[in-house]
Parts: structure tokens; sequence; C-alpha cells
């Protein structure tokens, strides 16, 4: 046997008691010997790697199981797609679904992305796709299931008529031919059909019609078209032609139709704009747009659309006029109105809405250019140049003062309206050889004409005392120290007239400003940050903006900025879980700080000091604890400490034992007990059994959902916890269908551990693929079995406490399998009218296998189970099929009892190895009398070979001890046989 398969025997969770009866001297060599053995095997017990596979339910159309080694799942658009993920390993994997672009969560709510089941109302078709479920618990490589989901619709078709008059053929006619294009978007293909009133036009029905699919399909167009062509068109050809879209009921969506009515006076659309081009208004003012059909059979429909965006919300629709209440500069664009009937090509005409607007008026002095000196001196040419921004900028104008009085361009006065050197909107005014007497205010006013829109002005003092910029850094304000949090304003000093604008940045020129933007500006020199961060140290450049200032070379300095923060240290936080009179020992590891020089540490339990110092040339402290008392269990904070604060790292120092570990891996394991109750088969291991004290109990708490109060009892243990011990505990006397909420607590020295906390449902045991099933006919569906339709008779359902026996006392059973007067079972009535010889058969549900891999059968053999009841003196014959699903149906005999096997319930176990999806058949064969009943009950399937010891427990809900697994017995005891076999 391998070690895998040993261990697999060694973690049966029915190995719980073996009696065992050698020879002693044998016994005591052979358990030596397994002794050694089993010291060298490390077994990870029920702890498993994920698998996963995607069942379906929803409102699917249809199912391809496995086509081309993909699953395709389809469903209409806006129906509820559902896809289950079922998953098995130990511990229970963690679930995430995906989709071929990646996350799903965009797609569907996120709360149903790490759940077992996905779940999309209304799906619409861009949700169409692969779907991925993915399941991970750090055991191996995640598992990965995948699934297709196509989305059908269809859309309602649409016809569209094209009209061409070609050029003279031969001077004999005339031409006119008409196409009617029908389009519909769909998933699958759509397939049109065309009518001419009631006709219904195929290709070659009639010479002048012609039916075909273009060359090509236009650029924007989704879905197929079909052409219906007119050639030269006759008066029969003016009629109500319909287009029919189809998908063959695909998903159950039905046929589309559109009709179009083709006359002599079908025409193509034809508009006109009642409005100027472009439109011209102040801010505030409504504006009405009016746009008219004046031609097109049948009418257009008239829509308005913006070039840039959509339309503002203010806008008020009605027919083709659009009416824009207080206009705003952001509503200015270009507005389409466009009429369509599909008749030829839409019509379009459009017109321009031009907000008026003056803003930013700016201006700069430029000392004489041609002697390259910064300052401003008498006899040399100064430049005075002004800039805003207008809309329309046709309509600027702008006028000049000096001193309040209006001033006209001269021979030293020269004044321009536009300096081709910057951007449009610019006047400037030359002062050639300036003089004393050109001291003075400056003027420069802005204005639209038409008026509406109020001027901007701007002054300009030019004196003695106008001077360029200088800028520095006042003492003692470079480097700039902080700490975070704090609130900081780095300063540069302006002199100079007129004072310029400053210009922050940072001196790397990648780094953004700590408001995101790369440049800030100041009118004082003073950037105030607030809630520095360490991210922000570094140097910041000022520097003078060319506008509202001097235009000569820039000015500019620097000014560092050093911001000090506490330690960052790592671990922030750590659990440390550890028994009794271990040792432990906690690092607190420094990853960064400023100032770095001084370093100081102290260790703290709870507000105790344990031990303080200075740090020297290592970047972590250390605190061992040698031998772990009660006392010394607790949170330790180690505290690194800089001139800027303190990080802490905290450590919980705990004797806790790790949660439970809860099994899932049984699909469906309830079994039933009783007619109005049913049992649940509680599984776990425990995780990290060796970190703690020994576990000496657990404390099991149930209550039915919903409720508050918490049944509670303990489950001692007797021995050590190994690794992957499967433990058991049977829950019975559960309300049906109640779901239960389970809490498990381990409890050792140190006191409770953490618990863990699952809902148990109650299911009817049917499974999409077999892993177990139990039916005890409780059920009023019988678990999905049904009746052989070329049968004689059927199967009947019934408990003991329903049954009459008057007329047959010495036969058929007086309980169910299971003991109870009102627990139901299945069994074959032989009174009259039946005959000698006849049959009844009854079918179970199909079960679906799991496939080992995707390019061979699966070779999964399976415990079948059943309680069968054969009392009386004619007693027939009972025979079990097993029906293989395939191209053809083949029946195999499994099993077959005759004759009177006593008044009580005999249970039988078999094997089988399906190598498809499969059916049982019980069939009942009538005896020679009337004293033949023959019943069944408490049917099993379980993967896995059969086992005596597989036999559920039935131990009352009121004892306080549960079931749990020694697993070095039943090594023990197979060994032993083998070798006491062969003596």
């Amino acid at each position: 046997m391998s070690i895998a398969g040993l261990c697999k025997v060694l973690l049966s969770p029915w190995a719980g008691y073996v009696h065992v009866n050698v020879k002693m001297d044998l016994g005591y060599g052979v358990l030596w010997l397994l002794t050694v053995l089993l010291e060298g095997i490390s077994c990870q017990g029920v702890y498993a790697p994920p698998t996963v596979r995607i069942i379906h339910s929803g409102l699917a159309c249809n199912i391809e199981e496995e086509r081309y080694s993909e699953r395709v799942y389809t469903i209409r658009e806006g129906e509820t797609l559902e896809l289950t993920c079922l998953v098995t390993g130990h511990p229970r994997p963690q679930i995430r679904w995906t989709k071929t672009a990646g996350s799903a969560s965009d797609r569907f709510q996120d709360s149903s992305v790490f759940n077992e089941t996905l779940r999309i109302e209304n799906i619409q078709r861009h949700q169409g796709g692969r779907y991925y479920c993915k399941a991970e618990n750090g055991l191996g490589s995640p598992a990965i299931k995948s699934i297709r989901v196509d989305v059908y619709y269809l859309d309602d078709p649409i016809v569209t008529v094209h009209q061409s008059i070609g050029e003279a053929k031969e001077q004999f006619y005339y031409e006119r031919t008409v196409f009617l294009r029908c389009i519909a978007n769909s998933n699958p293909p759509v397939r049109y059909s065309w009518k001419r009133g009631e006709e219904i036009l195929l290709q070659g029905s009639d010479k002048g019609v012609e039916i075909y699919e273009p060359f090509f399909t236009q650029v924007g167009i989704k879905g197929e078209t079909k052409i219906l062509k007119l050639k030269n068109l006759r008066p029969q050809d003016y009629a109500n032609y319909s287009c029919i879209a189809s998908v063959r009921n695909v998903c159950n969506i039905p046929d589309k139709i559109v009709s179009f009515k083709l006359s002599n006076r079908t025409a193509s659309p034809s508009i006109k704009l009642l409005v100027d081009d472009p439109i011209v208004v102040n801010p505030g003012e409504a504006i009405t747009l009016v746009c008219v059909t004046t031609g097109g059979e049948p009418t257009p429909t008239l829509m308005w659309v913006r070039s840039t965006g959509t339309l503002p919300e203010k806008t008020v629709l009605k027919g083709g006029t659009l009416t824009i209440p207080a206009i705003t500069s952001e509503d200015a664009g270009t507005y389409s109105c466009i009429a369509n009937n599909n008749v030829g090509n839409p019509a379009k005409k459009s017109t321009s809405i031009i907000v008026r607007a003056l803003k930013k008026g700016r201006f700069w002095i430029t000392p004489d250019p041609y002697h390259k000196d910064d300052n401003i001196q008498i006899g040399r040419e100064v430049k005075i140049s002004c800039q805003v921004e207008a809309v329309p900028s046709e309509e600027l104008t702008f006028s000049w003062f000096k001193n309040g009085r209006p001033l006209r361009s001269s021979e030293r006065m020269v004044i321009t309206q536009t300096d081709p050197d910057v951007s449009p909107g610019t006047t400037n005014l030359d002062i050639i050889d300036l003089k004393f007497t050109d001291f003075g205010t400056y003027t420069c006013v802005a204005s639209l004409k038409g008026g509406g829109i109020s001027d901007i002005s701007i002054d300009v003092n030019i004196s003695s005392s106008t001077v360029p910029p200088n800028l520095t850094v006042p003492k003692g304000k470079s480097p700039m120290v902080a700490r975070e949090g704090d609130t900081i304003e780095l300063q540069c000093q302006i002199s100079g007239k007129p004072k310029p604008i400053i210009m922050w940045s940072r001196a790397d020129k990648d780094v953004p400003m700590p408001d995101g933007s790369m440049q800030m500006e100041s009118y004082d020199g003073i950037l105030r940050i607030v809630n520095v961060s360490r991210e922000m140290t570094g140097t910041y450049r000022c520097q003078t903006s060319q506008y509202n200032g001097f235009n000569v070379k820039p000015r500019d300095a620097l000014v560092q900025l050093i911001v000090q923060y506490p330690p960052a240290v790592e671990p922030v936080f750590q659990e440390i879980r550890q028994g009794l009179g271990h040792s432990v020992t906690m690092n607190c590891r420094v990853l960064r700080a400023y100032p770095t020089k001084v370093l100081m540490y102290e260790w703290r339990l709870g507000s105790k000091l344990l031990e303080k110092g200075q740090f020297d040339s290592q970047d972590y402290t250390e605190l061992t604890v040698n031998i772990l008392a009660k006392e010394h269990y607790g949170t330790y904070n180690c505290s690194i400490i800089n001139e800027a604060g303190s990080g802490r790292c905290s450590f919980l120092v705990t004797g806790k034992a790790y949660p439970p570990e809860f099994y899932y891996d049984t699909y469906n394991p309830l079994w039933q007990n009783k007619a109005q109750i049913y049992s649940y088969k509680l599984q776990w291991t425990q995780m990290n059994p060796d970190a703690v004290d020994r576990i000496l109990a657990y404390r099991l708490g149930i209550r039915q959902a919903g409720l508050q109060r918490w049944w509670e009892r303990e489950i001692s243990v007797n021995g050590i916890i190994k690794k992957g011990e499967l433990m058991t505990n049977n829950l019975t006397e559960l309300v049906r269908p109640e779901p239960y909420e389970v809490r498990l607590t381990p409890i050792n020295r140190f006191g409770e551990g953490d618990s863990a906390i699952r809902i148990i449902k109650y299911s009817a045991p049917i499974n999409p693929h077999l892993r177990e099933f139990h039916c005890g006919f409780e059920e009023s569906n019988i678990c999905l079995f049904t009746q052989d339709d070329t049968d004689i008779f059927d199967w009947t359902k019934q408990s003991a406490s329903t049954r009459d026996t008057r007329y047959t006392p010495n036969t058929g059973p007086t309980t169910d399998a299971g003991g109870s007067k009102h627990g139901f079972y299945m069994y074959i009535e032989t009174s009259r009218p039946r005959m000698d010889g006849e049959k009844a058969r009854l079918l179970s549900p199909i079960f679906n296998i799991a496939q080992k891999n995707p390019y061979g059968s699966s070779n999964t053999v399976y415990c079948f189970s059943f309680f069968y009841h054969m009392y009386g003196k004619h007693i027939g014959a009972l025979n079990i099929f097993l029906r293989l699903k395939g191209q053809t149906s083949t029946d195999i005999p499994l099993w077959s009892a005759k004759g009177n096997k006593g008044e009580q319930w005999k249970q039988t176990h078999l094997n089988i190895h399906p190598t498809s999806s499969f059916q049982l058949i019980f069939e009942g064969i009538r005896g020679d009398g009337i004293e033949g009943d023959i019943a069944i009950d408490d049917i099993s399937i379980m993967e896995g070979e059969c086992s005596i010891i597989d036999q559920p427990d039935t131990t009352p809900s009121s004892s306080g001890n549960g079931t749990f697994i020694h697993i070095w017995l039943y090594p023990v005891f197979l060994f032993l046989s083998v070798l006491s076999h062969q003596r």
C-alpha cells in the first residue's frame, strides 16, 4: 500500500473501534513494528488541495455539456443567471469568480464575486463571455473551472429605403431601382423573410424582385442585413412591405416584424433651420433654435444633438424647437438638427452658438529690448503689453489711457493691436525715447463691440520707482524643518515694482506639488502646505511669472523642506500562539525614520515597563520570554522613539487554540433518521493543534436559524489530536426543513479558543454530480424516483402507521428500516388484482459522475447500499439493475434475492463502477399469493468502496460524547488481520 493510501486508511472517519485477538508474542512484535513504521509517516489526513466544478441553475435556455472540452450556458437577455461553484478540499477553499477580461466585479454585484453562487439579475448582452471559478486553500495549485455564457437577444428590426436613378442606357429608358434594407441586432444570427402585403416574397418568385445579402456591412452597423431589391420600379411595387426577423424561437424569443409602406411619394427627408449661423449671444439670455421639415415621406422625426457632449440639462425640447434658458459660456458649441425617416440618408443642419465673454486680463513690461537691459531708463524704449481672452475674438477692441486721458498712437507713443509673437487678443504700447514727462499710470481697457459685457481695465504704473523684480529666501527659511501633520509655510521674499506673481514648483520637474498640480501661484511669495507628509520632503523652486510684471529673464530661488516623521516599524501587529512552558521571541524592526541618529526603544506588557534602551548599529530590538507562564500572556508593545514621535509594534501572546475547520467535502451530508426530523454528520479537523496546549474538549453550540437561544454541550477529547485528524459528531433530532447555526469552540488549559461557525441546511439528497446520496422516501417527491412505464404495476409509498394489516397480517414490515412506525418506505402490494410473475420497477434519478480527466471516462467506485424487507410465504423476487446512459442504455444485473427472508429489515452493500451517467432499477416480482409484499428503504450511494463500518452513527443528541477517530488503530487491525489469517 502507498503512503497516500495508508494515510487515507489511517484517517477513515469510522476507524474508532477495533477488536484485536491474536497471540501475545505476535501482537507485541507487530505493535513494535507498527510503532516504528508510523513514526516515519507524515500524514496530512483529510487536508486536500481544492477541486472545483460549475453547476448551473437560474433560467438557462440550454446547456451543452463538454462541447469541444467547453461548457456553454445560453440565456435570454433580461433573465437571471445563476452559476454555482461546487468545491472540495480541506481547509475550505476560498472562491473568486472572474471573467475573461479580468475581475467580473464591474459587471455584477461585488458581493457575489466571492460567493459560491454567482447571480446576475437582468443579464445584458455585454455580460456574456467566459466565467471562471477559482478556488484555493493554500494546498497545491488553485483549482479553476470555466463555463461560457451566451446571452441571446433579438432587437426590433429596422427597414431603410434607398433609391437609385441610373444614367440613360442606350437612350431607350431610365432605370429606377429601390433597395429595402432590413437589419436587426441578434444572437444567434437572425434570419429574415420578406412579405409584400400578405404575399411571401421568395428569390425567383417575381422577376422584378431580387433578395440578397450585401457584400459588406456598413461601418458601425451591427447584425446581419438582408436586402430586397425592386428593379425598374413598377406600379404593383407600390405596396406595404414587411420584414420578419427570426432567431427560430431560440430561448423562446419570438419573431419580430417591421413594416414600411412604399408609395410614389416616398422621399428622403429635407429640413431647414430658422436661425442665423452663427448665433452670438450674451450670458444669461435665452435662445431658441427652430428646425422644420421641408420634405420627406413618411414624415421624418427630428432630434437635436451637440457636437461635444450631451445637450445641457436645462434644455427644453418640443418637436423641432430647442430652447436654452439663461445660457452660459459652457453651453456654447455646435448644435445640429437631424431628420430621419429611414429613406435615404438622414438630413442634417447645424449652427454654432457663441456666448460673448471677456476674461483673464494680464500685462507685462518689457524694458529696451535692443540694449538688453532689465531696468527702465530715460532715453530708452519701454513696451507695455496687455492681453485678454475674448469671445468672439473679432469683436475685441482696446483703448489706452494715460492718467485717465485717452491716448492716441503717435511717432513716440506707438499703439499696436496685435503682437504676432504672443497669442491673439494682445495690444502693445511702445514708448520710444522715454522722457521724465512720460512717467504716469497707463491703462488699457478691453471691450467687446456691441456692449452688454463689462470691460476689463488694467493699470500699469511707469515711474522712477518701477524696477525689475528680485527674489531671495529670507534668512533662516531654508532649510525648513517640519513634522508630519504640521502646517508649513515656504517663503520667497520679493522686491521690485510692480510685484510679480510667484510660481512655485518642485525642483525635480517630474514631481507634482502637494495639491497634485505641477505649479502653484502665490501673490505674496508664500507657499502654505497643510498636513505635510514625508513624501513632500525635497527642494521647492519659487520663480517670477512672465505675466503681471517685468518681461525679463525669470528670477528664481530654492527652498529646502525637511519633514521629520516617527519610525515606521514592522510588524505593526502579530499574534503569537504558544503553550505554557515554551519560549517566545518577539522582534520589532525599524523600516525608516527621520531623524535616525537617536532612536530609543521601550518594551511593555500592558502598562508594565519590561525593558528600555538605545539603538546602536542594529535596526531592531528583541524580547524573549524563556518559559511561558499564565502571567506572561497578554499584549506586548514595543515603542521605537525619535524626535518626531514613536512607532509601535504590538504582539498578542496567547495560548488560545486555533479555530476548528469544518469539513465540507461531502456535498450532501444529510441523512434521514425519522419522518419529521433529519440528522447531520458534523465533521471537522483542528487547525494547528500542536501550536498550543492540547485540546481537552470542544463546546458545541447549536441553534435554529432566526432564534436567539443556543443549546450547548461539551464534547470531551481523549488523547492528543493529530494534524489532519477528522473528528465527527452526529447532530440528531433536527426539525425539517429548518436550517441550523452550529458553533464549535476548542477548550484547553488557557481557556476557550477561537470559534468556528457554519450554517447547515436541510436539502433533498439529490446532487448534480454524485458524491453522496441518501433517500429514506420521506419527501413527497420520493427523492425523484419514478415509476417505470413499461412494467405491470407500481411501487407504493407507505408507513407502518397507515398500513392496513387486517387482510395480510403475515407479510410486510411493521416499521421502516430505522424502527419508526411513522417513517416511510416503498413496497409492492401483492393483493388482487395482482397475478403471479407480474413486475413493478422503480427507477432512481439519473446520477452524473465527475470526469477524472477530459480525455477518459471515470473510474470512480461507489458504495451502493439499501435495506430490504422480504417477509411472507408468497414472496417472489427482488432484482437490482444498473442502467448506464449512452447512445443505447444498458441494464446490468447487480443483485437478486428470492423467497421469505424473515420478519426483519436486512441491509446489503454493493460496489458499483459506472463509466457514465447511470440509474438504479429496483424490480419487484409478485409471488404465487397475496402474502408476498416486498419493501425497500434507506437507499445510500457514496463515493468510495463499501466497508461494514461505513454505517451512520445514530448516537442520540442527548449524549455528551462525540465520535472521534483514533487513526493509529485501524492499520493495526488490518495488519494483524492479515498476519493472523496467514497463520
